[in-house]
C-alpha cells in the first residue's frame, strides 16, 4: 500500500493483529505482515481486501525480531529488550508491542539527534507510538515530559515501557491534532506531514521538532522559524523555534 497510508493501515493491524506485526518499507509504499491462523487470514482480507497469503517457516514466531535492531545515537543506545546494550551509553530499552517503533527508523533517529543538542525543559510528544522518544528525553533530563497518542494500544505500551526504563511520564490518549494541549519548552512531533502542519498552530511550546516525511518534503509552519534539518536517505527531520 503506499506510504501515506502507514498509519491508517498500522491502526487497523493493531486490531487485527494485536499479538504484534512486521512493517517493511519498499520504496514509497510499505508492507505489513502478520503471523495468523486461517480465521485471522480471513479477517484480514475483510479489512484489506489485498492480501497475500503464504506458509510460515519454523521458528516463525520469533522472526519479526529480526526486523527491531539497537541503533546508537551520540550517548543513546535504543533497542529492544532481547539485545544488549553498550555499556557506556544511556540505554533506552523499549519493546515495541503492539505500537509501532523501537527507534531503529530514520525519523526516530533524526528526532533524536535533534533533541540531542536542545536546552533541557518541559517536554511535549505527539503520537508517542511506543515512547522511544517521551523515554529518550526523560533519560536525558528533560522534565516533565508529556506524551499522547490517538491510539489507546499506544498509550498502554508507552506506560508499559516507561516503567522498563525507570522514567516517569505523564501519557494520555489524546488527539493532538484536536484535543487541548499543555504547554511546553520543547515539543516533537513525529507524525505525517498534514498533521504537523495542522497541529504546529494548536502548541504552546518554544522549540518544535518535526519528522515522518520525506526529505523532498518541508513544513509551511506559520509562526515559527526553521532553525536546524537532519536528513537522512529518505526521511528528514527539522527544529523550528517560535517567533
Amino acid at each position: 500500500m503506499p506510504l501515506a497510508e502507514q498509519e491508517q493501515a498500522v491502526a487497523r493491524m493493531l486490531e487485527h493483529a494485536p499479538g504484534g506485526f512486521e512493517l517493511v518499507e519498499r520504496g514509497r509504499e510499505v508492507e505489513l505482515a502478520a503471523y495468523v491462523d486461517a480465521e485471522g487470514a480471513e479477517a484480514l482480507r475483510s479489512a484489506f481486501h489485498a492480501v497475500r497469503v503464504e506458509p510460515v517457516p519454523a521458528g516463525w514466531e520469533d522472526a519479526w525480531k529480526t526486523f527491531h535492531r539497537p541503533v546508537r545515537i551520540g550517548p543513546l543506545w535504543v533497542g529492544p529488550p532481547w539485545e544488549q546494550p553498550d555499556g557506556d551509553a544511556v540505554a533506552v530499552v523499549v519493546d515495541p508491542g503492539r505500537a509501532f517503533g523501537t527507534g531503529a527508523h530514520e525519523t526516530t533517529r533524526l528526532s533524536l539527534e535533534l533533541l540531542l543538542d536542545l536546552p533541557r525543559g518541559s517536554l511535549l510528544d505527539v503520537g508517542c507510538g511506543s515512547g522511544v522518544l517521551a523515554i529518550a528525553a526523560a533519560k536525558l533530563g528533560f522534565e516533565p515530559v508529556r506524551a499522547v497518542d490517538v491510539e489507546e494500544a499506544a498509550v498502554e505500551e508507552t506506560r508499559r515501557n516507561a516503567a522498563a526504563n525507570g522514567v516517569r511520564l505523564d501519557v494520555e490518549c489524546a488527539d493532538g491534532v484536536v484535543d487541548p494541549l499543555p504547554q511546553s519548552d520543547v515539543t516533537v512531533a513525529n507524525i505525517l506531514l498534514p498533521a504537523v502542519e495542522t497541529l504546529a498552530p494548536r502548541l504552546a511550546t518554544t522549540l518544535l521538532v518535526t519528522s515522518g516525511y520525506f526529505v523532498s518534503e518541508r513544513p509551511r509552519l506559520s509562526g515559527y522559524v526553521h532553525r536546524d534539518r537532519r536528513q537522512g536517505e529518505r526521511w528528514a527531520a527539522d527544529l523550528f523555534e517560535a517567533g
